[in-house]
């Protein structure tokens, strides 16, 4: 597709696009790539097999598996042995949170502008080695995290600070390059997670300069998987939690505890291919048309809160879009908008329960969020607009 951006060829590619279903619930998951799909079946009907032996099938499953990891690394300017695949971005934080090692009374700086993955682990961890906790939080109206208030918190004593690049809520890019600088300028480690921002930027965790950085692959269009990325630098802070007699020279030797999922890993080279041949300068364009034509009618009117920039500027945000309407239930009203049509959009916390209650200070049923992702069309988003436009008051 190039330099342009082509939806209709883009939404062939997703079987599931073919449904009477509008999608627009893509931060809690997207679609799946046909070739995903397909390369999932042809791998179980011909080549599922434990990995390792040296026997023809299990060397072709094994290669596809390298191969996997390879596309993997290479998708986000890692090394091989940097990386480890596992089920879900809250598992690989969990493991990471066992294996990594710190002295009592050291500090840990945690955002209260998170997806409880990336939260609940570190609570854990400091529990555990009586650790320090200090909170970073953006106020009311700049809702963003930025160096500058940081620093504030920033001593020798801190060790690890823990953020996200694109709120799951808010929808705002962090410049994660500078919080790295920021953090590193004490001694400390950043741990990111990628996850709301994989699905609509390229990655490159040197350029970011960046100690660990997750993301999920089942909203990168493809299937129930997730990355995390640890320098080598920063592995040195990582104990080992496989079996005794197991080599521990790469991060999935240290954390996976196992073999990641063969069927799923192997189709990492069908995801990055697809990306590559799309392009994410096409895609962020097509993407801010999209956010345009939403966050132009919700900021028109008077008795809806958009949460968040409401930029329409592609550099700002992600087209995952909050918002509350004055008087209304964010429960009800999408419930209201689901009974007279086949959108599928979302109300809730989605996860991020300290940002919505503490910081936003919201009632229990929290945000009305739609996330759009490229395989979406301006249609479907008028579409949507006609729609609110009938459940509002």
């Amino acid at each position: 597709m190039g330099a342009t951006f082509d939806a209709a060829k883009a939404r062939e590619r997703f079987p599931a696009l073919k449904q009477d279903q509008v999608f627009l619930d893509n931060a809690g998951g997207s679609q799946t790539l046909g070739d995903v799909i397909d390369s999932i079946t042809q791998y179980l009907l011909k080549t599922n097999v434990q990995l390792g032996a040296t026997y023809s099938t299990a060397q072709q499953s094994t290669n596809k598996y390298g191969d996997g990891y390879q596309a993997a690394a290479k998708y986000i300017n890692a090394g091989r042995d940097e990386i480890v695949i596992g089920s879900s971005t809250t598992q690989l934080f969990t493991n990471l949170s066992s294996a990594l090692k710190f002295q009592e009374g050291d500090e840990i700086v945690l955002s209260k502008m998170e997806h409880e993955t990336n939260i609940n682990p570190w609570l854990k961890l400091a529990e555990r080695l009586k650790l320090t906790i200090k909170w970073w939080v953006s106020e009311k109206p700049e809702l963003k995290l930025t160096p500058e208030n940081l620093k504030p918190l920033l001593s020798d004593k801190v060790k690890f600070v823990a953020c996200t690049h694109v709120s799951n809520v808010l929808g705002g890019i962090h410049d994660i390059k500078s919080i790295a600088e920021t953090v590193h300028s004490v001694g400390a480690l950043l741990c990111v997670d990628g996850v709301s921002f994989a699905p609509h930027r390229q990655i490159d965790v040197k350029a970011l300069g960046v100690d660990f950085y997750a993301f999920s692959w089942y909203k990168v269009y493809g299937p129930h998987m997730a990355m995390l990325y640890a320098s080598n630098a920063a592995q040195e802070h990582v104990k080992p939690l496989g079996h005794f007699f197991n080599p521990t020279e790469t991060l999935e030797e240290k954390l996976a505890l196992a073999g990641s999922n063969y069927e799923n890993v192997q189709t990492i080279p069908q995801i990055t291919s697809y990306l590559e041949s799309v392009g994410f300068d096409a895609i962020a364009a097509h993407e801010e048309r999209l956010q345009t034509v939403l966050l132009d009618f919700l900021n028109s009117r008077d008795d809806i809160t958009v949460w968040g920039p409401t930029s329409t500027d592609s550099t700002v945000r992600v087209p995952t879009i909050s918002f509350t309407v004055k008087g209304v239930n964010s429960r009800k009203f999408v419930e209201d908008a689901e009974k007279i049509s086949n959108y599928g959009f979302r109300w809730g916390h989605v996860y991020s329960k300290r940002l919505c209650d503490e910081v936003l200070g919201l009632e229990p049923e929290a945000v009305v969020r739609v996330s759009m992702v490229h395989y979406n069309t301006e249609e479907e988003i008028k579409g949507l607009i006609e729609v609110l436009k009938k459940v509002l008051p």
